[in-house]
């Protein structure tokens, strides 16, 4: 069964909705078959990051959470008037503990410091779509994402990073 990618549609068709769920339907609809929707494409700033430091976190639910310090380069911003207000480790007074670097929040735990990791910014969206932004969340400022190989759409590997 052949792919059909959104965008080579909608050169030949207005698509009212162009949702890849709306699509499918939609050719359902007129009695063409739809085995699956794949992926879709990344947007915004995806960068390669080079791990820092990794504080490991029990929470209260019994996960256990890392909050990491990823530097990514020229995209690096510890600035000021940080809507979550006051988070441990993300004000510029805090550049003596963690070097210009974005703190990120993180479930998985195949990775060590010093190891290079996918990280899409906010401002991103992954295929779905999942719109990625900065919030605070188990009591840190999370500023992106880390991404496996299958949130990136990329292969089918969700065992971790």
């Amino acid at each position: 069964m052949p792919k059909i990618p959104l965008n080579w549609l909608a050169e030949y068709i207005d698509l009212v909705d162009p949702a890849p769920e709306a699509v499918a339907a939609a050719l359902v609809k007129v009695g063409l078959e739809e085995e699956g929707i794949h992926g879709g494409a990344v947007s915004g700033p995806l960068v390669v990051g080079r791990v820092l430091s990794i504080l490991k976190e029990e929470q209260s639910n019994g996960k256990t959470i890392n909050y990491c310090r990823v530097d990514v380069g020229e995209h690096n911003d510890i600035a000021d008037g940080d809507p979550a207000g006051p988070v441990r480790g993300h004000k510029p007074d805090h550049n003596d503990t963690f070097p210009p670097s974005r703190g990120i929040v993180c479930g998985a735990h195949n990775f060590v410091e010093g190891d290079w990791v996918a990280c899409i910014l906010p401002g991103g969206v992954l295929p779905g779509p999942f719109p990625i932004g900065g919030r605070k969340t188990y009591g840190h400022w999370s500023d992106g994402m880390i991404c496996s190989a299958k949130e990136l759409a990329l292969g089918d590997d969700h065992a971790g990073i």
